[in-house]
């Protein structure tokens, strides 16, 4: 994964190969095709699930687990080798249907799934309704800051995740 993500900085989407890959990681291309099916998967998975992996946030409120997701959504595509991967990885996915099912279900469900647990705290502290749709407020989350930092390019401020999760949490508040 780390030769993956090192490689995607230096020389860009279009130029890693898993042949570069497997190179750069001392193993055969037999080993990445074992576990990847492709450049994109590889790619996607080494660059774009690192907030997918960590544990669930629970800060006690709404808006702060919010802002914990957010702030690490943030730094997930503020790196250098998400922006160097983008580009290329929304062609494959527009491209390639059968790759957009691929990563939904290998990586997306699961990761919202693992993030029903905030939602379900809110519900229990009376801060959100129960029936909340979760997978569009967290289409909502990742959307917002895939539009401000990956098309729009602008380097978030300190008070991005703040603000975003106030917007949102605001949206969807019990009332």
């Amino acid at each position: 994964m780390t030769a993956t993500a090192e490689l995607v900085t230096e020389v860009g989407y279009a130029d890693t190969s898993i042949g570069a890959v497997a190179a750069r990681a001392g193993v055969g291309k037999d080993t990445i095709y074992r576990r990847w099916s492709g450049k994109a998967e590889l790619v996607y998975e080494a660059v774009f699930t690192q907030t997918e992996a960590a544990p669930a946030p629970d800060t006690g409120s709404l808006t702060g687990d919010l802002t914990a997701l957010l702030e690490a959504l943030i730094q997930e595509f503020s790196t250098p080798a998400a922006a160097a991967a983008l580009p290329g990885l929304l062609a494959d996915f527009a491209a390639d249907p059968e790759l957009q099912v691929r990563i939904r279900s290998d990586f997306l469900t699961p990761a919202k799934d693992g993030l029903v647990p905030v939602f379900e705290r809110s519900v229990q502290r009376g801060e959100a309704n129960p029936g909340l749709p979760v997978d569009l407020v967290l289409d909502t989350l990742a959307g917002a800051v895939f539009f401000h930092v990956a098309l729009v390019g602008e380097q978030p401020g300190p008070g991005l995740a703040t603000q975003l999760a106030a917007i949102v949490g605001r949206g969807i508040e019990t009332r």
